[in-house]
């Protein structure tokens, strides 16, 4: 079986990536005889990603596919060779990689969680590793000299640190004034502290904890960072089909692996009535010259404040 545009056989196998084995998940093989993946993999808003081997993309994601998030931040970023970006929260690099291959720009791939050999395998299997540079880092305490970066991302992640008041003020610290931060996150368009709003089934909630807190609407986001004047936020708004990237998504796990479809806890999460206003939502804020940000000196220079 051959796919006329994601799968083997189809142009886009001529993308460097369908040779690259370095993965976060095991690749289950025969993957290319799977047609229900590569449909769910065939997303036709997010053509970029489309180039690359879907088995790389899907092996290399730690939830709803971040190349495809990156793909709806893009145009807000203004990206230009030579740029130097902070990728927070890279998960696995494929992010990242994708920022140096398709616009030349220095990547700063920053996480806690994922080793950074393991991301420095594939940064080089991708061919760019005089362009990004795997680091673990704490997203409280990052190790970096300010206003060191244009830009600054965060794909799926900047909600588990970000919800605090105070911490956009800490991380613009490491912008250029001029620069913007952008992010993807999971949103909800019905705010969780509302006491009518509907909670998801124990179950669920047990496995979300607090997390289940910090999914918001793009209103509640740039409320949030409009409290921090050295800022100027420029969007604030729902990705176009983000609930249906997420099951898109869900559909790929499943198809990927029997076993792993069991254990997929967004799907009932989507599912519950809880799920139905689920989706993503993007920022973007642009680093102004109007207000500076005072910070002391020794342990207050990496404060969150």
């Amino acid at each position: 079986m051959t796919d006329e545009t994601t799968g083997h056989g189809g142009p886009a196998a001529n993308h460097p990536s369908h040779g690259w084995r370095h993965t976060l998940l095991p690749m289950p093989p025969g993957m290319e005889l799977a047609p229900e993946f590569l449909e769910a993999m065939r997303h036709p808003s997010y053509p970029l990603s489309a180039a690359y081997d879907p088995r790389w993309i899907f092996a290399n994601a730690m939830g709803p596919i971040p190349t495809w998030l990156l793909e709806d931040l893009i145009p807000h970023m203004h990206f230009e060779p030579g740029q130097r970006v902070l990728d927070l929260g890279c998960g696995a690099a494929a992010s990242s990689i994708m920022l140096a291959c398709e616009f030349g720009v220095e990547v700063a791939a920053a996480d806690l969680w994922i080793d950074p050999d393991d991301n420095a395998a594939r940064i080089a299997e991708a061919g760019v590793v005089e362009l990004v540079t795997p680091i673990r880092a704490e997203a409280r305490k990052l190790p970096f000299e300010h206003a060191s970066f244009d830009a600054i991302i965060s794909i799926d992640a900047y909600h588990y640190f970000g919800t605090d008041i105070r911490y956009l003020s800490y991380l613009a610290q490491f912008l250029k004034p001029g620069g913007r931060i952008g992010i993807v996150v999971p949103g909800n368009s019905v705010d969780p502290d509302d006491p009518d709003a509907t909670r998801p089934p124990e179950k669920i909630a047990e496995s979300f904890g607090a997390d289940w807190f910090t999914f918001r609407s793009p209103q509640w986001w740039r409320r949030h960072w409009s409290y921090t004047l050295p800022v100027d936020v420029e969007l604030a708004e729902w990705v176009e089909g983000g609930r249906e990237s997420w099951l898109r998504y869900n559909d790929a796990a499943k198809a990927w692996s029997a076993k792993a479809a069991a254990h997929i806890i967004d799907d009932e999460l989507l599912a519950c009535e809880a799920g139905q206003t689920l989706g993503f939502c993007k920022l973007v804020a642009k680093r102004n010259e109007k207000h500076s940000l005072h910070f002391g000196p020794g342990d207050y220079a990496t404060r969150i404040a």
